[in-house]
């Protein structure tokens, strides 16, 4: 069920009505219906795969508590190890066979052996690299008695299917997300205004922004090899604002929903494309998952405690990981890794942590420093960005001979001005709303009435009128 869709939009007022004036008295009864919400909303894809989440919630739920029980150290890494096992070898085997397998018979051929293997046709439930993560935190913190397990069963297959976010994120940690659905909630006229208006925000990004910037984004990527370099450098921009808009865009809307119920979701974009440094950057996107590799991978592996060689080591493995995370293609292995060499000057000199406030902060113009150290880092991420968009490796380098060459200064073939002007009004509204939680959080809150709700009609309107073409979420696909 989509966000952005007439479903969704019967569905949602019903919970809430339901959770709000039927259940409210009942603390179980609220999460029993937000399980039901929850498993509805996603077998509204393919109920064949609530069983995936059904067997991980009760694996883990039965893993928890005997680790609770469990004092012998050896067993208690056994017990660690069922989880992990169970929930990586079901991403693996989705995600993951046909590249292992594609690859391994190519590595074979490579030394002259024949071998005959056949790709299954696996269909990757959605959401499973997002969900997989958000169990495994319930148990590797019990595991460290950062946590006590839950015996409420209930509660915690709400924690782990909770529809907001269970599909993309934010990718919850067991420590911050589960306590909630012990607390009673009640409801918070002023909380969930903000909620809404953190959704309407969000839909705008995906249906105004990211839905128009795909229509160009694939007539130009899909077709590289009849444009000249400087549209495909458009067509790396228009993705850059796609994914980024879309990404965010279903955060805000996962957040804002979760807040009209109760419920607080961590922070999961920060304004990135503001950023001063690769390292700023990182810290500022996708936040749920960058921390999640950061204290369950990069720091267990010693992080940046040893010496030069451990440090580039450690770097490598997070950021090769990441990529590999979002998907079974080299593509995304070389993403991860060009961001890593992105990285590891400003590691080695120590400079990582040297943004780590908001660029401008109580001024509206930043420094001429400041606009060269944003440009910087926003090229460089774009052409990141060109190998997470490509095919292949072979389309990638391809793409990106092109822009390379004299024909990046021939005038562009492909200008909607149109998307010109929306991305325009986008990045504006961005800037001025970037030291709160989301863009307009804050912005027209201190206007009149007429004047701030003229604002969200018009954002509304531009919902109506300028929204492209219905796309899935990118992220559905990792």
């Amino acid at each position: 069920m989509l966000f952005n869709s007439i479903d969704f939009a019967v569905f949602l007022p019903i919970i809430f009505i339901l959770y709000w004036f039927v259940a409210n008295k009942n603390l179980k009864v609220q999460n029993f219906l937000i399980v039901a919400a929850s498993y509805l909303f996603y077998g509204w894809w393919d109920w064949r795969f609530l069983s995936l989440i059904l067997f991980s919630t009760v694996v883990d739920y039965a893993v928890g508590l005997r680790l609770a029980k469990e004092e012998v150290l050896s067993r208690r890494k056994v017990l660690l190890a069922i989880s992990v096992l169970v929930n990586l070898g079901f991403l693996g085997f989705f995600k993951y066979y046909n590249f292992f397998l594609d690859n391994f018979v190519t590595a074979f051929t490579f030394f002259g052996g024949e071998i005959k293997a056949n790709s299954l046709n696996i269909i990757l439930p959605v959401g499973i690299s997002f969900y997989t993560f958000q169990t495994l935190s319930y148990t590797i913190d019990v595991y460290k008695r950062q946590l006590e397990p839950t015996r409420d069963f209930v509660a915690f297959a709400a924690f782990v299917s909770f529809f907001p976010q269970l599909v993309a994120g934010p990718i919850e940690r067991a420590t911050r997300l589960l306590p909630q659905f012990y607390t009673h909630r009640t409801f918070d006229y002023q909380n969930a205004a903000d909620g809404m208006r953190q959704v309407l925000w969000g839909l705008f990004k995906k249906v105004v922004i990211a839905d128009n910037c795909a229509e160009y984004v694939n007539l130009i990527f899909n077709n590289s090899a009849d444009y000249s370099g400087s549209t495909l450098v458009l067509g790396a921009l228009f993705f850059t604002f796609q994914i980024y808009c879309d990404f965010s865009g279903y955060s805000d809307i996962a957040i804002g929903i979760s807040r009209l119920f109760g419920f607080k979701l961590m922070k999961n974009f920060a304004f990135p494309y503001f950023s001063r440094d690769i390292a700023e950057f990182w810290r500022r996107w996708h936040i749920s998952l960058s921390t999640w590799f950061r204290d369950y991978l990069y720091i267990p592996l010693g992080g940046s405690r040893g010496g030069t060689s451990m440090k580039v080591r450690n770097t490598f493995i997070i950021f090769i990981v990441s990529g590999f995370w979002h998907g079974a293609n080299w593509t995304f292995i070389v993403w991860g890794a060009l961001n890593a060499i992105y990285f590891l000057p400003l590691l080695l000199l120590k400079r990582n942590r040297k943004n780590l406030g908001i660029v401008a902060e109580g001024r509206f113009f930043p420094d001429i420093k400041e606009i060269v150290a944003m440009g910087t880092t926003f090229s460089l991420t774009v052409l990141a960005w060109i190998f997470f968009r490509a095919e292949n490796l072979t389309h990638a380098f391809a793409y990106l001979g092109e822009i390379f060459s004299f024909s990046t200064f021939a005038i562009p073939t492909v200008l909607p001005m149109k998307l010109f002007l929306m991305l325009s009004v986008f990045i504006l509204i961005e800037w001025l709303g970037r030291e709160g939680e989301y863009a307009i959080e804050k912005l027209g809150l201190a206007w009149r009435r007429p004047l701030r709700w003229g604002f969200y009609y018009a954002i509304v309107m531009a919902i109506a009128l300028f929204g492209g073409n219905q796309q899935t979420f990118i992220y559905f696909q990792f």
